[in-house]
């Protein structure tokens, strides 16, 4: 049967007997055998649960932010929505459902790679696999899609090296190389085995999406942290691995059969350009609406408790919801960056 193992197995003998850490990520999480392009999902049935899954009201939040955006650059008649990252669609559905007023103007561009994914999403949406390359006015949006960018890993050594993989006797092992590119950023003198991410492919994707946005706005949510704080942390902080909601084995095991994600390092980020925007998820919700919707809720609960019908029920849920979404040792702590044209 193919697995993502057999993928690496064949790229390591290609390679010559190694492949970087990176390519490791790449074909364990996005091969044709891997995990995002077979097993992995987000949701209650899923492996793991992002904001949109806690239901609708962090759609309707981020619906109010993109009418915001909207009337300040003068209701264009042409506004893309391109969330990129879009998995099986759930964010898009909340956003449309929402009382959007920039509904008519509105082009919602859902991108993903896994044609598995892509096969759930709604029907109101461009559905495809890239991000578009031409220039746009609008929103581009992505939810917890860098941590899963793959990424260089570095481990100092009395000097920096890069880890690659190999291996040996059916099993996957790291081996440390030094490397010519090594990033001249990378803090010095610090304790033997300390490890960072280096994450160019989320630099790329940054400068990308920089590059086709003329007018609007780019909004990133995920964890993160700085490189140097990371530098003081045991790795198993920031590199983890996950299925079925519980952490999963050892990064180099199971290839394809769990997620490999680590925190978006935001400094890195600045490289590329410097957010106009980085707070809590917690504050940004609240600071574009949240209290708004929940009151909202809890009033329209009020008035049709005594013979709820399904808007009620799904009113109620906005307590539990912005709870979820804003609570300071969960998703709240998490960051929005936001970058402005």
């Amino acid at each position: 049967m193919p697995s993502a193992a057999k993928d690496i197995s064949a790229a390591i003998a290609a390679a010559g007997g190694a492949i970087s850490f990176e390519k490791f990520m790449e074909l364990s999480l996005y091969s044709p055998n891997g995990f995002y392009s077979t097993i992995g999902q987000a949701g209650r049935r899923g492996d793991f649960i992002t904001s949109p899954e806690v239901g609708p009201l962090f759609g309707a939040v981020v619906a109010r932010a993109i009418d915001t955006r909207w009337r300040e650059l003068g209701c264009p008649k042409n506004f893309s929505v391109i969330e990129v990252g879009a998995g099986p669609g759930t964010f898009a559905r909340s956003v449309l459902r929402a009382d959007l007023e920039s509904r008519a103007a509105i082009t919602y561009v859902a991108v993903e790679s896994s044609s598995v994914q892509r096969s759930s999403h709604p029907a109101d949406v461009i559905s495809q696999a890239t991000i578009p390359t031409t220039p746009t006015t609008g929103m581009i949006i992505a939810n917890e899609l860098l941590d899963n960018l793959p990424f260089r890993l570095f481990v100092f050594d009395n000097q920096w090296q890069e880890a690659f993989v190999v291996e040996h006797d059916g099993e996957f092992q790291e081996v440390l190389r030094k490397v010519e590119d090594t990033p001249d950023w990378l803090p010095e003198n610090l304790q033997l085995g300390t490890r960072l991410p280096v994450q160019r492919q989320a630099q790329q994707w940054l400068a990308t999406s920089l590059q086709i946005l003329e007018r609007g706005s780019l909004l990133i949510f995920d964890y993160c942290m700085t490189s140097r704080i990371a530098a003081t942390r045991p790795w198993r902080d920031w590199l983890r691995t996950y299925r079925q909601h519980k952490p999963g084995g050892h990064y180099l095991t199971d290839s394809g059969e769990q997620d490999i994600t680590t925190h978006l390092m935001w400094d890195q980020l600045e490289f590329v350009s410097p957010p106009s925007g980085n707070s809590s998820q917690s504050d940004w919700l609240t600071a574009h609406g949240l209290t708004v919707l929940v009151d909202e809720g809890r009033d329209y609960w009020q008035a049709h408790a005594s013979q709820p019908d399904l808007t009620a029920m799904l009113m109620r849920s906005r307590i539990s919801e912005a709870e979820a979404l804003t609570a300071r040792d969960g998703l709240g702590n998490f960051r929005v960056l936001e970058w402005t044209k």
